[in-house]
């Protein structure tokens, strides 16, 4: 455990950050701890540091301590209405990286089902096999990574791992062309609202009105379940993704921000 007092501006007490745990730090004053922080490593790699006082000297205390103890780049995520947290951390040498939009999507499609492209079959739950699945899954992640990064996916879509991951083809539905999987959406639906949380095409059958057919089918099934929306992330920089979201009703309900320290950006 590492421990180092500070005292300017924090009042008759000093205040000692220190690390109880390899990813946790603690901010201690007389005795009470006044400050948590806590750094996550994801399965992409990157390393997102979080901070929980309400003392914004504090914050800047366990900012320093933390940022100083791991390698950059680090990441940090904070929801764009709350100002005064995007200022905190930008005082620690954090700058905006990208917006991430949340959408709440209805399930009652007003503009009808999309239609299904030529040669297109949708399946589903228990028609999608694993091992084709697997291969579709591997493919689209692979082409991600090559184009614009996984670093530019939702946080809870996960990286490959050579295959190791576990899949649940009951969470997917599968666009088919030619006896071959060519695009898929995954739905969680252990949450408040179920979510969207992955919609991808193979990069050769794009622009075809496959995200949208896929997208249509599992919008439809909830609806006939009783479910009136879902919820979905989207990064902004994804055009043709906001425009999908947008094009079926969905509504924007808010924004995160990612933001980011560098190596000599601070």
């Amino acid at each position: 455990m590492n421990s180092l007092p500070f005292t300017p501006g924090l009042g008759a007490h000093a205040v000692t950050i220190s690390r109880v745990a390899d990813n946790q730090w603690h901010a201690v004053e007389n005795d009470l701890v006044v400050g948590r922080g806590h750094a996550s490593r994801r399965l992409d790699g990157r390393t997102f540091l979080s901070i929980d006082t309400w003392r914004g000297a504090v914050f800047d205390l366990l900012a320093g301590a933390m940022v100083a103890d791991r390698p950059e780049p680090l990441y940090t995520v904070v929801d764009e209405t709350d100002q005064d947290l995007a200022a905190s951390w930008e005082r620690a040498g954090f700058a905006s990286w990208r917006r991430e939009w949340e959408f709440v999507v209805p399930t009652d499609l007003r503009v009808g089902p999309a239609p299904l492209p030529p040669g297109v079959v949708i399946a589903t739950a228990g028609e999608v096999a694993e091992d084709p699945l697997r291969e579709l899954d591997q493919a689209i992640r692979a082409e991600v990574e090559a184009s614009v990064g996984w670093q530019t996916m939702p946080a809870e879509v996960l990286p490959w791992q050579g295959g190791t991951r576990p899949m649940d083809p009951s969470k997917y539905t599968v666009a088919v062309l030619r006896d071959q999987y060519v695009g898929l959406v995954r739905l969680a639906t252990m949450t408040r609202r179920p979510r969207i949380g992955l919609v991808a095409v193979l990069a050769n059958e794009q622009r075809r009105g496959i995200a949208r057919a896929l997208l249509s089918q599992v919008l439809g099934g909830l609806h006939r379940s009783g479910v009136e929306t879902a919820s979905a992330e989207v990064n902004e920089a994804n055009v043709a993704a906001m425009a999908l979201f947008e094009g079926l009703g969905a509504r924007r309900t808010g924004s995160n921000l990612e933001l980011v320290r560098r190596q000599g950006k601070a």
